[in-house]
C-alpha cells in the first residue's frame, strides 16, 4: 500500500450499520481478536478503517459460503 493513499475512517454508528452488530458485540469481538480494533483519532474519539471492516465482511461471507457448501455435501 502506498503511504500517500488516503484511508477512510468510519465511526461506531456506521460500523454497527455496516456489520449488523451492536456496540457490545463489536467490543467483545475486538477483545476476542475476531474484529478489527478501533483507531484512536482524537483524545475522545475512535474510528475504524473502512478497508479493515470491508475485509472482515469479506471473510465472514467466505466462511458462510464454505459452511453452506459443506452443509450441501451432507
Amino acid at each position: 500500500m502506498n503511504m500517500n493513499e488516503m484511508k477512510t475512517f468510519i465511526r461506531l454508528p456506521a460500523v454497527m450499520a455496516a456489520v449488523g452488530l451492536r456496540r457490545t458485540a463489536i467490543y467483545q469481538a475486538i477483545k476476542a481478536g475476531t474484529f478489527p480494533a478501533a483507531i484512536r483519532i482524537g483524545p475522545q474519539a475512535v474510528a475504524w478503517d473502512s478497508g479493515a471492516i470491508a475485509q472482515w465482511q469479506a471473510e465472514r461471507i467466505a466462511q458462510s459460503a464454505v459452511k453452506s457448501a459443506q452443509k450441501d455435501q451432507k
